[in-house]
């Protein structure tokens, strides 16, 4: 590509992933609000492009008319990366963000006009966050820090691209978790905390009271994870800021949601703190993602020059 173009598609990518990532927040507060069925039918509300938009409504329709600008930008990114990208690899991921995002809006219908089924709220919520993730991925990519790391970097070890890929894996369980959690209405199921029901360990007598533990245990998983990974990059990689930015951010995120868990707990799910948590575990998730990635590219970067060398030392030899 051109340097205008590739640079063009970048800030393009980004600024879908950005609104994505506010679409993420406006769906909260379709949930927080307890709006999902303030507009009965689908795809018009109450037979009409544009309803009144007041009550539950303004959360509910103004969730799908965001929905669809992020669904427009879906298919411009993916037309500009299929004409002007030379990788297959990134025109593939360009054209599976556009399928999901189609997915997503048919899963978001089906959600209103079955009421709310459990399977396919949770399984609406968590493609959305695969669909974030791909976002991300496209603006990663994209980017022109994508062909190498800055010179003087130091080598990544294997390790820990697999332990930052494992912190992205785990992080993303935890929101699933959370997405249960919300769409069960086991919100409150434990009403206190650091400690559950005064206990450490709660009994777990109600599938509700269950899984809010086990979101809660995954919590203490997850910030174990990202303080092990954040630890190893800045041990290691501390002069490199495309490593060493994402792993500081990390751990200001994991603290962060962990405050915002508890103020959803203590103001007993009020609208802001609750939004706000989704939120900010869509951004830990994001934030743990690119620095995996960024580390595998190190590593796959560094092998093909090795592979380069080798070859020129044979044809010399």
């Amino acid at each position: 590509m051109g340097e205008r173009t590739s640079q063009g598609l970048h800030r393009f990518a980004v600024l879908t992933a950005g609104t994505t990532f506010v679409l993420l927040f406006v769906g909260g507060l379709v949930t927080s609000t307890g709006s999902g069925l303030a507009v009965p039918d689908w795809p018009l509300s109450f037979g009409q492009v544009l309803p009144r938009m007041e009550g539950g409504v303004l959360f509910e329709h103004g969730h799908r008319l965001f929905a669809s600008a992020v669904g427009i930008l879906t298919v411009s990114l993916a037309l500009w990366t299929v004409v002007s990208e030379t990788r297959p690899g990134v025109r593939a991921l360009a054209l599976l963000a556009l399928v999901a995002v189609v997915l997503q809006g048919v899963l978001g219908g089906v959600t209103v006009l079955y009421k709310l089924p459990l399977a396919v709220s949770v399984t609406h919520a968590c493609l959305a966050e695969v669909f974030f993730c791909l976002t991300v991925t496209l603006a990663i990519v994209s980017g022109r820090d994508w062909m190498g790391p800055r010179a003087g970097a130091r080598a990544v070890a294997p390790g820990l691209a697999v332990l930052a890929a494992a912190t992205t894996g785990l992080v993303f369980t935890q929101i699933a978790l959370g997405a249960l959690v919300r769409h069960m209405g086991a919100g409150l199921a434990i009403p206190d905390f650091p400690l559950a029901f005064g206990m450490i360990v709660p009994p777990l007598v109600t599938p509700l009271i269950t899984v809010h533990f086990a979101h809660r245990v995954g919590a203490l998983v997850v910030a174990l994870a990202v303080l092990a990974t954040a630890m190893t990059v800045l041990r290691r990689h501390r002069d490199d800021p495309a490593l060493r930015r994402p792993a500081q951010l990390a751990c200001t995120l994991v603290v962060l949601q962990i405050a915002l868990g508890a103020f959803t707990i203590w103001s007993r799910r009020a609208v802001l703190p609750t939004t706000t948590h989704l939120s900010v575990g869509a951004a830990l998730l994001a934030t743990c993602l690119v620095l995996a990635l960024r580390t595998r590219r190190r590593i796959a970067m560094r092998a093909a020059a090795v592979s380069a060398v080798g070859l020129r030392g044979g044809a010399l030899a």
